[in-house]
């Protein structure tokens, strides 16, 4: 079974509390045995899977297996193209220097619902949305990795994995994907 979930900001990406304050996947109505393949910590909202296939494990997370996830990051005033090409060439975050990526300007800005609560907005600051597709998923990385370039991250949303997007899905909501949408998670053509 593989579940595709779209957790909501302040959701833990676990099934057991960590003290109050954060709600958890046990909220939500999952099927027993399933647990997250990977996280969103509680800050972050958007695409999270969960499977009880242990296998899937290795062959959606590993960096060795490309496995492409993309994320929408809104960021503090616009980076320029200097700082995008530091992003998309790798920085250095905690003595560790990130794979290679995409990161480019969304333009348009995506519409997307407010967040409860909302994001911190600052009259003299502007901010903007980037997408970023990485194949890798160190700890809080596209936090750390817009930081590094002087762009501090406002709100992060995990829009895609695979070719599998949050589309038509709403916060808070889950679905057990068909067999065409288990295809695009794993990057295979649907037949």
């Amino acid at each position: 079974m593989l579940i595709a979930f779209n957790k909501p900001y302040g959701v833990l990406s676990q099934f057991t509390p960590e003290g109050p304050g954060n709600r958890t996947l046990a909220d939500f109505g999952f099927p027993s045995g399933v647990y997250p393949i990977g996280r969103l910590d509680a800050d972050s909202e958007g695409l999270l899977l969960l499977s009880d296939e242990s296998a899937l494990n290795e062959r959606l997370l590993h960096p060795r297996q490309g496995h492409c996830r993309t994320y929408w990051t809104q960021v503090e005033r616009i980076p320029n193209a200097v700082a995008l090409a530091e992003l998309q060439s790798g920085v250095s975050i905690q003595g560790y220097r990130t794979l290679p990526c995409r990161a480019w300007i969304l333009e348009p800005p995506p519409e997307i619902p407010a967040r409860v609560p909302p994001v911190r907005f600052r009259k003299t600051v502007p901010d903007c949305w980037l997408a970023m597709e990485l194949i890798e998923g160190k700890n809080r990385q596209v936090r750390r990795m817009t930081a590094a370039i002087g762009h501090p991250t406002l709100r992060l949303i995990r829009r895609q994995i695979g070719a599998f997007t949050l589309a038509g899905l709403p916060a808070g909501t889950w679905q057990a994907l068909d067999s065409a949408a288990r295809q695009l998670v794993l990057g295979q053509r649907p037949k």
